[in-house]
């Protein structure tokens, strides 16, 4: 008599046989994968074999390990970017490079220096000049490159009067400005035009409208500082060229025709107009049309005007307005190795004497001349050598020597009161920001009937 199993029972065993089943299905399958992997094994070993025999490269092959550190790897190297781009990274909202110009100099001075705070003063260590730029695009257009740019500089410059006890610095705004290209600037060999609104330096003859570190001269020209060219100026500007000649293969640019004009408050840097009259600014210059070898190259006569008006005073007391007014002229000549440079200037400024009751109108002028020759050698003014850049900024050492005449004259109805300054000296450049400077100035004041002599060492470096 055969029993029946419980129903449980029954269950139980039929689940028993399906897993055993099961668990055989899957050791056979194991197997069968183990067996695959050991033929693709035995062929790779006589693929190398082969390879090896006949001298030829065998394959390469990368494990599943491998491949998994590989992407461990990826996802570190991601990491470590995102974590520098957050923490060492300078951003800002807009394109933007960072910049300036630093000076170190010393001097000597045959005439000693006594004032206030000042005695017997010969020789002396300084930082004439520390700047700090930011430029950048705000609207960068890709079609016609009719951009948008700004121009950001502070500027540091020591300071000292006869009634402070310690000298002081100040590091103040230079330059705050945007300039909008009115037309495209894609081709080279169209003209342009460009408005700029804000501060700025006066566009006026060569030396005034140069910056900080493109000065030729330790020393300004005396007309750049007695005649107030010196500081920027606040207003909106009107600059374009005509009639480009270029040259592709040397990538030179070079326009027949410049010109500038604009308003400005004539009051200085970083503060409003102090009378309701704009000053005029305008500017032309006319180059040579020549190509990149023809001995023309880069021979330039322009004419500037400046048109302004000075608050006039007796004391404390304004009584009036005067003229402020510089015309000028100039003449460059930039082909290596030869070059030189000539301005000259002349200025009125309105003058006031008596009282305030019975004020005494008047004019005063001046004039200038400066002169400047140079000559270079060295690879670093050769555009084939200054494509040689590295990335260490290794440039070849390059050698400008120079003279200078400058010759400025405070009031023209007045004899034997001008100021002469020789100068000669040498600029040494290390790399395309960096150069030492070494000039000699003889100065003749013949007002007082003063003769110095000074030396200057400088060393100017950029980032």
């Amino acid at each position: 008599m055969i029993k029946r199993l419980p129903p449980i029972a029954a269950s139980l065993l039929l689940l028993s046989t399906v897993a055993h089943a099961a668990d055989a299905d899957a050791l056979q399958k194991q197997i069968n994968e183990l067996k695959k992997s050991l033929e693709a094994l035995q062929a790779q070993v006589k693929e190398q074999a082969a390879a090896k025999a006949s001298g030829e490269a065998a394959a390469e092959y990368a494990t599943k390990d491998e491949l998994q550190g590989l992407t461990a790897d990826l996802e570190n190297y991601k990491y470590q970017v995102q974590r520098d781009q957050d923490t060492k990274t300078a951003k800002s909202t807009r394109a933007l490079v960072v910049g300036g110009t630093v000076q170190a100099r010393a001097g000597y001075n045959s005439l000693a220096t006594n004032n206030a705070v000042t005695d017997n003063r010969k020789t002396s260590f300084d930082i004439p000049t520390a700047v700090l730029t930011f430029t950048g695009n705000a609207y960068k257009d890709y079609d016609e490159g009719r951009n948008l740019t700004y121009a950001l500089r502070f500027g540091y410059s020591p300071q000292s009067t006869a009634t402070q006890l310690l000298d002081t610095s100040n590091f103040n705004l230079l330059d705050a400005n945007l300039t909008y290209q009115i037309l495209p600037t894609i081709s080279p060999d169209t003209g342009r035009l460009a408005v700029t609104f804000g501060q700025q330096l006066v566009p006026f003859g060569l030396e005034a409208a140069a910056t900080e570190d493109l000065k030729p001269v330790i020393n300004n020209a005396q007309f750049v500082g007695r005649l107030g060219f010196g500081q920027r100026q606040i207003g909106i500007g009107l600059s374009g060229d005509l009639w480009p000649e270029v040259d592709y293969g040397y990538n030179y640019r070079a326009p027949v025709f410049q010109y500038i004009v604009g308003l400005v408050n004539g009051n200085g840097p970083n503060k409003s107009d102090n009378n309701d009259h704009k000053d005029f600014i305008g500017r032309v210059a006319f180059t040579a049309p020549a190509e990149y070898n023809s001995w023309l190259r880069q021979l330039t006569i322009g004419a500037s005007v400046y048109l302004g008006k000075q608050n006039l005073a007796i004391g404390a007391d304004r009584v009036g307005q005067g003229a402020k007014d510089r015309y000028g002229i100039d003449v460059s000549y930039n082909h290596h190795p030869f070059g030189f440079t000539y301005e000259f200037v002349k200025g009125t400024d309105g003058t006031v004497s008596g009282t305030k009751a019975k004020p005494v109108f008047g004019e005063l002028k001046s004039q200038a001349h400066t002169a400047t020759f140079f000559y270079n050698f060295g690879e670093q003014f050769v555009k084939g050598y200054r494509a040689q850049g590295r990335y260490d900024d290794w440039w070849p050492v390059s050698y400008q020597p120079f003279v200078r005449y400058d010759s400025f004259d405070p009031n023209t109805s007045k004899q034997n009161d001008k100021v002469n300054i020789t100068t000669a000296g040498l600029n040494i450049f290390f790399a395309e920001t960096t150069k030492f400077q070494l000039n000699y100035n003889r100065r003749d004041d013949q007002a007082t009937k003063v003769k110095s002599n000074e030396w200057l060492a400088q060393f100017q470096y950029g980032f």
